[in-house]
C-alpha cells in the first residue's frame, strides 16, 4: 500500500504529525529520554507516539521515517522549481537590458543622460528590469519600437517563496497532549489572503456630469448606517473592544485596547463598505451544521460582514499580573424590542475551539433600543493565547500565527432565531504607532 494513502496519512494524522514535527526538533541518532516515563525515544518514535496520542491511531516508526522522506523530496522540488524561476528571471533581464542599451544608443540624448539612465538601470533588480512599470519610472521614455503584432512586453513573473516557516503555539503549557489538542503547529501561507484586501476605490466622475446631493434621511428608505457601518435591517454593532486592565491603585485602573471599533456618525456622502466574496473565507471557519456557509445561505445575507483588525499587543507600559483583568465589551441598537443572543466562536485552522454564548436584553435610550454586554471576562483559552502570541519574538511569526485564527460572532434573535448580524473576524499584528486598527467589508456571494 501507498505509505502516502489517504487512508495512511488521513487529515487528522497529518495535522498530528505535523505538530509532532515542530515539537521535536531533529536529533541525529541520539535519543530523548521522557522525564515521566523514563524511556529512551528517537525522534521517529515520538513522532508515532504522539500521533497514537492525539489521534488514537498507529503509525510505526518506519512509516514516519518514509513519510518525512517523501515530503523531503517535495520540499526539494519545490526549492528547485524556485530556481529556475529565479533563472529565468535573469535570463529576461539581460535581454531586456540589451533592448534598452541599443534603443539609449539610437536616440538623440547627450551622453551624461545616456550615462544616468544605465547607472539607474544597474541598480535595478532583474524582477524589476523586466516589469514595464518600473523602467517606465526609472529611464527616461524610450522611442516605440517598430510595430510587431505578435511582440509585446512580457509580463511580470511572479516569485514563489521559499519553504515556510513551522512554530508551535503551545496555548496550555504543562499539559500533556492528549485526544484535546493544546498545541497547533503554526504555517505561513504562501500568499496572505488577507493582508492584500482592496483599499477604498474611487470612481472618476465625468467633468459634464455633476453628482446629484445626496438624499435626506426623509427621501430614502434604507437608514444612513445601513451598508456603511456593520448593520442589518434590524440590527448595528455601535461598539466593539477587547482589552487587559490593570489595577494601579485602589481608584485608579489602567486600561489596554488590543482591538477597537469605536461609534461612528455616517453621512449618505460616505462611500459604502467594500465588498468580499465569502467563498474565500469558508476555510476559515467551521463547515459543519451552524457553520459560516449554512448561515450565510440561510440569510438575511445583508447581516454578514468581515472586519479585519490589526492588534496591538505593545502592552508593555503596563505589568500584566495575577490582577490583570481581561475582557471584551460590546455595544448594539436596534428599533425592535427583543431579546438576542451572542455566540461568540474562537476558530484554530477552521475548526471551532471553544464557544461564549451570552444573552442581553434591551433599553430603551433616546427612542431605540440598546444592547450593552459590559466588561464580559475574556476566556482562559484567548488569555493563554494572548500571552503566547506576545512572547513571539518577531512579529511576521505573530503574524503566522494569526493567519490560522479567526473569530466568528453570531447575534440571533432568541425567540426567533432569526440571523440579526454575523461578524467574521480575521487578524494581524498592528504596526502602527496609532494602536489599534480594522476595516470593515460587507460579505456577498456573487
Amino acid at each position: 500500500m501507498d505509505g502516502d494513502a489517504e487512508g495512511v496519512w488521513s487529515p487528522d494524522i497529518e495535522q498530528s504529525f505535523q505538530e509532532a514535527l515542530a515539537i521535536y526538533p531533529p536529533c541525529g541518532r541520539r535519543k530523548i529520554i521522557l522525564s515521566d516515563e523514563g524511556k529512551m525515544y528517537g525522534r521517529n518514535e515520538l513522532i508515532a507516539r504522539y500521533i497514537k496520542l492525539r489521534t488514537g491511531k498507529t503509525r510505526t516508526r518506519k512509516q514516519v521515517s518514509s513519510h518525512i522522506q517523501v515530503l523531503a523530496r517535495k520540499k526539494v522540488r519545490e526549492y528547485q522549481a524556485g530556481i529556475k524561476v529565479s533563472s529565468h528571471l535573469q535570463v529576461l533581464a539581460r535581454r531586456k537590458s540589451r533592448e534598452i542599451q541599443s534603443k539609449l544608443k539610437a536616440m538623440n540624448l547627450d551622453q551624461a543622460s545616456k550615462d544616468k539612465a544605465l547607472q539607474n538601470m544597474a541598480a535595478l533588480s532583474s524582477a524589476q528590469i523586466v516589469s514595464p512599470s518600473m523602467i517606465k519610472n526609472h529611464l527616461p521614455p524610450l522611442s516605440p519600437a517598430p510595430y510587431q503584432p505578435t511582440r509585446f512586453w512580457p509580463a511580470p513573473i511572479s516569485v514563489q517563496p521559499g519553504p515556510s516557516q513551522e512554530m508551535v503555539l503551545d496555548v496550555n503549557p504543562g499539559r500533556t497532549p492528549g485526544p484535546i489538542c493544546t498545541s497547533h503547529v503554526i504555517k505561513p501561507f504562501v500568499q496572505p489572503p488577507y493582508s492584500a484586501l482592496p483599499g477604498p476605490v474611487q470612481q472618476p466622475i465625468p467633468a459634464y456630469e455633476p453628482l446629484a446631493p445626496p438624499p435626506a434621511p426623509s427621501a430614502t428608505a434604507v437608514p444612513v448606517w445601513q451598508d456603511r457601518t456593520i448593520a442589518s435591517s434590524k440590527l448595528r454593532m455601535l461598539e466593539y473592544s477587547a482589552f487587559m486592565e490593570v489595577q494601579r491603585d485602589p481608584d485608579n485602573y489602567s486600561k489596554h485596547l488590543f482591538v477597537h471599533i469605536g461609534q461612528t456618525n455616517p453621512s449618505y456622502s460616505d462611500p459604502l463598505l467594500e465588498a468580499v466574496e465569502i467563498r474565500q473565507i469558508y476555510d476559515k471557519f467551521p463547515e459543519k451544521k451552524g457553520g459560516l456557509k449554512e448561515l450565510y445561505e440561510k440569510g438575511p445575507q445583508n447581516a454578514f460582514f468581515l472586519v479585519k483588525f490589526w492588534a496591538d499587543l505593545n502592552s508593555s507600559g503596563m505589568l500584566d499580573g495575577p490582577g490583570s483583568f481581561y475582557g471584551v465589551s460590546s455595544q448594539y441598537s436596534s428599533m425592535e424590542n427583543m431579546t438576542i443572543t451572542v455566540s461568540t466562536k474562537v476558530c484554530s485552522f477552521g475548526k471551532q475551539v471553544v464557544e461564549k454564548v451570552e444573552t442581553e436584553y434591551a433599553r430603551l435610550e433616546g427612542g431605540k433600543y440598546v444592547y450593552r454586554i459590559h466588561r464580559s471576562p475574556m476566556c482562559e483559552y484567548m488569555i493563554n493565547f494572548i500571552h503566547k502570541l506576545k512572547h513571539l519574538p518577531e512579529k511576521y511569526m505573530m503574524n503566522s500565527v494569526l493567519e490560522n485564527f479567526t473569530i466568528l460572532q453570531v447575534v440571533t434573535n432568541r425567540d426567533t432565531q432569526e440571523t440579526l448580524l454575523c461578524i467574521a473576524f480575521v487578524f494581524e499584528v498592528s504596526s502602527s504607532e496609532h494602536g489599534a486598527q480594522y476595516h470593515v467589508y460587507r460579505l456577498i456571494k456573487d
